[in-house]
């Protein structure tokens, strides 16, 4: 039967642009380069390139797979044991903040869902609620927190080109927001540039929040990347013991290695135990109405190591030696372009932290950098340590010596 002529639903979308990261991926693919660099796209690889099931990861898929007996749906929060290992990990055993029950945790599919679901629960209390985020900041922060219909507005956080935090530009500009405005900050690891607050950064901002009654949205994607499980969270600790309201988006793609399994939490801290059962109805009926009921593998793999005294100790092994491979690579792209650019200083590489800098070159050299020597990076010269290897460190140094 031939369909009737006459409007259609879609006959007025036009094609949108693919995603930055995303197309990347798909001209990376498709270039027939043999030794092409990715240093686009935000995956741990290890020195053969591979981004490696952990192992702890398939001790743990092993018990969780013996041991289970149903698909059945767990809980629109997700598997309670889960979550209350991540608040321990997060917010530390004895956070005042858990002591005096202030604090929920609901399971999401990973950070992504995380951050959506906070963005969605300030939208149904507060929707006049402006966002603050830091200038640059993670690409997809802007539609999963706008998306919802927050406003964002950007506050000054790192000169590229100069390789320098803007701390108090960022103060300065944070003075002029309104009470119960929200801020997002990234706990540790940066994206995408790698230069994180020390802790007296952390306390002046924790004062100027307090004091101006701004909540902190802090997104929590590479805990254990930096420097180690607790160092990474302690201003995030610090922050959340000072103030009565707080939102934590916690993702476990980069610490387990459990990218494609989504598992993630919204951490809320609120003022008091009545206030956070009233928070979390909120979480529980937005999820249900976006997802109703997370994925549960991933969290159950999770689970299982967090809870397990030997598959703990050998994830913490894992997570250091992921850790210090990045931090080699930092410091030996640092000294191949100190010598192939004869001068020109790239050292602020190598006192970052994470996965992520930013070269601070033009886009104009982005794409030389693509189409004369096949390195892929993102638009704004946004480099992946993890994708910097022994053997092809030399030729990276050498392409960006060639494009100053």
């Amino acid at each position: 039967m031939t369909p009737k002529k006459g409007p259609t639903l879609f006959e007025t979308i036009d094609r949108l642009k693919p995603d930055q990261i995303l197309g990347l991926m798909a001209q990376f693919r498709a270039d027939p380069f043999p030794d092409k660099v990715d240093l686009g796209v935000g995956v741990y690889r290890d020195p053969n390139g591979n981004t490696p099931v952990l192992e702890c990861v398939r001790l743990a898929e092993q018990l969780v797979l013996a041991s289970q007996t149903t698909k059945s749906y767990v809980a629109a929060a997700g598997r309670e044991e889960y979550n209350t290992a991540v608040e321990t990990l997060v917010l530390g055993p004895a956070h005042p903040a858990r002591t005096m029950r202030r604090t929920r945790t609901a399971q999401t599919p990973g950070g992504c869902g995380a951050l959506r679901v906070g963005a969605e629960l300030v939208r149904a209390v507060a929707p006049a609620t402006l966002v603050h985020v830091s200038d640059p900041t993670w690409g997809n922060h802007e539609p999963l927190l706008g998306g919802c219909g927050l406003r964002l507005e950007r506050y000054p956080y790192y000169d590229a080109a100069a390789h320098r935090l803007l701390f108090e530009e960022m103060l300065d500009r944070l003075q002029h927001a309104r009470a119960g405005d929200l801020v997002l900050v990234h706990a540790s690891c940066h994206n995408p540039c790698g230069a994180d607050l020390s802790l007296e950064q952390w306390r002046a901002l924790t004062e100027l929040l307090a004091r101006k009654r701004l909540v902190p949205f802090i997104d929590l994607a590479y805990q254990g990347f930096g420097t180690d499980l607790t160092e990474d969270v302690a201003g995030l600790r610090l922050m959340t013991e000072a103030l009565p309201e707080a939102l934590i988006a916690v993702s476990h793609s980069k610490n387990l290695g459990l990218y494609r399994e989504r598992v993630g939490a919204i951490i809320t801290v609120s003022e008091n135990e009545a206030r956070a059962d009233a928070v979390q109805s909120h979480v529980l009926q937005i999820a249900r109405s976006i997802y109703s009921m997370p994925p549960d593998h991933g969290a159950a793999i999770a689970a299982r190591i967090f809870a397990d005294p030997a598959l703990s100790q050998h994830w913490l092994a894992e997570l250091k030696t992921m850790r210090d491979r990045i931090r080699d690579m930092r410091a030996l792209l640092a000294s191949h372009l100190r010598d192939s650019t004869r001068g020109d200083t790239f050292d602020f590489i190598a006192t970052q932290r994470g996965m992520f800098s930013l070269l601070g070159v033009p886009s104009s050299t982005v794409e030389a950098l693509r189409t004369r020597h096949h390195i892929y990076m993102t638009s704004d010269s946004r480099i992946n340590l993890a994708g910097i290897m022994p053997h092809n460190v030399a030729y990276v140094a050498k392409a960006i010596a060639a494009q100053r």
